[in-house]
C-alpha cells in the first residue's frame, strides 16, 4: 500500500557549519490539512539553493518512512521527525528499488512523474551533524527521489498514492544510483538513465559530461 503519511514543508533558516552559518531549507516540518502543490513546489514551502534545488523538474522530494528507520537503526538513534531528511512528503510503501524515473503517480487530485533520484548534499550532513553521513546516504541504495508536477492540485497525509503509469525504461530509483558510483556497470546504468525520456534536465546533462570526460567519482559499492 502506498500512502502519504506526512506533508512537510520549511521557510528558510540558518544553520551553524563550523565558524559559519548557512541559509538552508532542509529541515522541513509537517503540516496539517491540505497543500497545494504546482509546478514550482508545495505552497508554503522554501528552497534556498535554486541551482540544485527546486525547479520544475524537482518540485517535491519524496522519501520514505522505511528508509528513516533504517537510517534510525543505522546510526542507533530515535525516528527522526518527518521532514529532517529535506522530504516533503514522507511516504509507506515505495521503496526506491520498485520506483523507477518516469513512473506517474496520482496523489490526493495531483498528477506528478519521477524525474531522478536525489543526490546529498554537504547540508545533509550539516543536518545531522556527521558530515561522513553524505557518503553513506549516497552509497545507501536510499536516496528518494524527485517529481514534476504534470497536474496541480492538492496533497494531505493520509492520501493514497496510485500508479498511473509505470515507466517502460524500468530504470529504478535504486540503480540508477549507480550512475554516480564507479563500478563494472556504471557506464550501463548512465546510457540507460539517459535513455529515459522523462529525466531532469540537471541529471541529463550531469551524466552526458561524465560519458563525454570520464569524470567518475572513486569507486563505491552498495552495502
Amino acid at each position: 500500500m502506498m500512502q502519504v503519511l506526512s506533508v512537510n514543508v520549511s521557510i528558510a533558516k540558518r544553520l551553524r557549519h563550523g565558524d559559519r552559518e548557512i541559509e538552508t531549507g532542509i529541515d522541513k516540518q509537517a503540516v496539517t490539512g491540505p497543500v497545494s502543490v504546482a509546478t514550482g513546489g508545495l505552497a508554503g514551502d522554501v528552497q534556498v539553493d535554486r541551482k540544485h534545488h527546486g525547479g520544475i523538474d524537482k518540485a517535491v522530494y519524496v522519501y520514505t518512512e522505511e528508509n528513516r528507520r533504517y537510517w534510525a537503526e543505522q546510526r542507533n538513534e530515535a525516528v527522526s521527525p518527518p521532514g529532517r531528511f529535506g522530504e516533503n512528503l514522507t511516504v509507506t510503501g515505495m521503496p526506491d528499488g520498485n520506483v523507477h524515473i518516469g513512473d506517474v503517480f496520482a496523489i490526493g487530485s495531483t498528477v506528478l512523474q519521477v524525474t531522478q533520484p536525489r543526490v546529498p548534499c554537504h547540508k545533509l550532513g550539516i543536518q545531522f551533524g556527521e558530515p561522513e553521513f553524505v557518503g553513506a546516504f549516497l552509497v545507501s541504495g536510499r536516496a528518494g527521489f524527485y517529481l514534476r508536477v504534470l497536474e496541480e492540485g492538492i496533497v494531505e497525509a493520509g492520501d493514497m498514492i496510485r500508479l498511473v503509469r509505470p515507466d517502460p525504461a524500468s530504470v529504478s530509483i535504486r540503480d540508477a544510483m549507480q550512475a554516480l558510483i564507479k563500478g563494472p556497470h556504471q557506464v550501463e546504468w548512465m546510457r540507460r538513465a539517459l535513455a529515459v525520456a522523462a529525466l531532469s534536465d540537471a541529471w541529463r546533462q550531469d551524466l552526458t559530461r561524465r560519458l563525454a570526460s570520464a569524470c567518475i567519482p572513486p569507486r563505491q559499492e552498495y552495502p
